[in-house]
């Protein structure tokens, strides 16, 4: 017997996402996180995972972030993912906040580091 997991995301909020990034011209899709991230400039800026999104905004904007209703930290892994925020559908709910935190992760955008990619083991 095979236990196939499933990475289940909100379709629709993948779609908002699509659209708020469609002008940019570097923007890639890539399973991540249980869930599909938005890569623009080849660094991970979006994500949806479950109803949530999940914003890269940085440490500059991280304290400040997490004191905002329906946001908390990212935990990956039994660690806290400083810089990472879970937005969750109601906090986005309305253009404006969903707008607000997609350019909040645009902008660390500019400034944040690709992460290096591992070497591929020899065989």
């Amino acid at each position: 017997m095979y236990l196939y997991l499933v990475m289940a995301f909100n379709e629709r909020l993948a779609s908002r996402i699509r659209e708020a990034l469609a002008a940019l011209p570097d923007v890639e899709e890539k399973k991540m996180f249980h869930g599909i991230c938005f890569m623009v400039n080849g660094k991970m800026c979006l994500c949806v995972r479950l109803d949530d999104m999940l914003c890269r905004i940085g440490p500059h904007k991280y304290g400040e972030s997490l004191e905002m209703s329906y946001c908390r930290p990212m935990i990956h892994n039994g660690r806290t993912m400083t810089g990472f925020v879970f937005v969750s559908e109601e906090g986005i709910r309305r253009k404006k906040d969903f707008d607000y935190w997609v350019k909040l992760s645009l902008e660390f955008n500019k400034e944040a580091k690709a992460t290096k990619k591992a070497a591929k083991k020899k065989k």
